[in-house]
């Protein structure tokens, strides 16, 4: 049990001193290989064999959400036909630990000859790769975490580190924001929550639990039990909100000595009520209700004119949280 749980911590060790070593080589070479993707007006191409093939591919996942269109391209498969794939207005990024894989260098005249920038991410800087390319980002290690120094092991990590490097060196120089990472992430919850607007989700027309200033507070009940909202809005008769009546303004006043077919609603509304504009993210109208603890929110227009009822459990069953 020692022996695993020592072998855990050198690996994890020999891992973190190489991402440490690897800050000091954020240089000149890191500077052109951004600027030259800065520069692209197609796409990045990432390509990479073996254990640098799959980092590659999540180099090119994370590039592309955040902002640089990229994919990854195998570049065995490159050499028979998948080479149509890169453009002249494309930028590659080889990764190579050797710097010498054939599969590779077999593809640097071609890329050349299109005249598409290259960037490497190797081991050697004397490397076929590293001095065919535009920029050498050094992703060397002094020793793989694999006590054979045979299993890439620290040297995918590194790579890994430099790829999410250039990633958010990039992003920040684009300015992408949080709104601009939520339209890469639609499906997921994170995207529903910068995305999903109040309007989206909201209650209207019909389905907006609504009664008059004038009418009783017999009627307001019946509504409220109709559409479910534990609430109904007021309106004066220009068409105005001017109050609220809720589930928790009829238990102060279950005390009291009431003639629920007599009392017009306005008696016992409560005024000003808590209102949010329609264009509001879902999300900021969630926060709203959890610290006022309230359970529906009125929604209006540019106009001030109210537009529908949004219900905490829309909110909820619309996945943003």
């Amino acid at each position: 049990m020692t022996d695993l749980i020592q072998s855990g911590q050198r690996t994890i060790q020999m891992e973190t001193d190489a991402v440490r070593e690897l800050s000091s080589r954020i240089g000149p070479s890191f500077v052109t290989a951004c600027e030259t993707i800065l520069s692209c007006h197609g796409r990045v191409v990432v390509i990479g064999m073996g254990k640098s093939g799959h980092i590659g591919n999540k180099i090119a996942a994370t590039l592309a959400s955040t902002g640089t269109p990229a994919f990854f391209v195998h570049p065995g498969e490159a050499s028979h036909g998948d080479l149509g794939m890169i453009t002249k207005g494309d930028v590659v990024v080889a990764i190579s630990n050797s710097g010498n894989t054939s599969e590779i260098v077999t593809l640097i005249p071609l890329i050349v000859r299109l005249g598409i920038p290259l960037i490497s991410m190797t081991g050697d800087e004397q490397s076929q790769l590293a001095k065919a390319a535009c920029a050498n980002l050094d992703v060397s290690v002094s020793s793989e975490a694999c006590p054979l120094n045979l299993a890439p092991t620290t040297s995918t990590t590194v790579t890994l580190v430099m790829g999410d490097a250039l990633a958010i060196a990039l992003l920040e120089a684009r300015g992408f924001t949080a709104k601009d990472f939520a339209f890469s992430h639609p499906g997921g919850a994170l995207g529903r929550k910068l995305l999903l607007r109040v309007r989206d989700i909201m209650h209207k027309g019909d389905e907006m639990p609504s009664v008059m200033a004038d009418q009783p507070l017999q009627t307001a009940l019946i509504e409220m039990t109709q559409k479910g909202f534990g609430m109904t809005t007021i309106m004066s008769q220009e068409g105005k909100l001017i109050g609220i009546f809720t589930d928790g303004d009829l238990r102060r006043i279950f005390d009291l000595s009431i003639d629920i077919a007599t009392t017009p609603i306005s008696d016992v509304m409560s005024v000003s009520p808590k209102t949010i504009h329609q264009d509001m993210l879902a999300a900021e109208a969630l926060t709203i209700m959890e610290n006022s603890t309230i359970t529906a929110l009125v929604v209006e227009d540019d106009n001030h004119n109210p537009a529908g009822v949004v219900h905490l459990h829309d909110i909820l069953r619309a996945g943003v949280v």
